[in-house]
C-alpha cells in the first residue's frame, strides 16, 4: 500500500488521475451529499446516534469533494489525497487540517470500531458541518 505525503505523490502512484469532468455524475453525487444532509441535520444528536451521524457527514463530506476534484478534471482513489489536494493544490491548509481530523476520526470508528466519546462526536459534527460549508463554496 503506497503510502502517499504529498498531492504530487498522489499524482505519481495513480492514486488521483485526470478525467473530464463529468455533470451527470457531479449533480448525482451532490444530490446525495446533500439529501444525505437533510437527513442526518433532521435528527437530535443523542450519545447512542452521534458517532453514527459524525460517520454520514462525513460520508456526505468526502462526496463533496470528490464533486470538487472531479469539477477540476481529477478522479481520486483515497481520502488522504481529497485531503492534500485541499492543502496543495488549492492551499487551503486550514480545511486540510479540518478534514484530516475528521478522516482519522472516521477511519477509526469504520475500521477499528473505536467509538468517540459523547462530547469529541458532538465537536466532530460541528467540524465536519462547517468544513461542509466551505467545501461547498468551492464547489458552487
Amino acid at each position: 500500500m503506497n503510502r502517499e505525503s504529498t498531492w504530487e505523490e498522489c499524482r505519481e502512484t495513480n492514486a488521483a488521475v485526470n478525467v473530464s469532468p463529468d455533470k451527470a455524475k457531479i449533480k448525482s453525487l451532490l444530490d446525495t451529499a446533500m439529501g444525505r444532509n437533510r437527513f442526518l441535520n433532521g435528527n437530535a444528536i443523542m450519545e447512542d446516534n452521534a458517532n453514527y451521524i459524525f460517520e454520514g457527514l462525513y460520508a456526505s463530506l468526502a462526496e463533496m469533494l470528490h464533486v470538487l476534484v472531479l469539477k477540476h478534471g481529477y478522479q481520486v482513489g483515497s481520502h488522504i489525497c481529497l485531503g492534500y489536494y485541499l492543502r496543495d493544490v488549492l492551499k487551503k491548509e486550514d480545511l486540510f487540517r479540518l478534514f484530516d481530523d475528521c478522516r482519522i476520526k472516521r477511519n477509526g470508528f469504520v475500521y477499528y470500531g473505536r467509538k468517540m466519546h459523547f462530547e469529541t462526536a458532538k465537536e466532530s459534527i460541528v467540524k465536519c458541518k462547517r468544513l461542509m460549508e466551505e467545501i461547498e463554496k468551492l464547489v458552487r
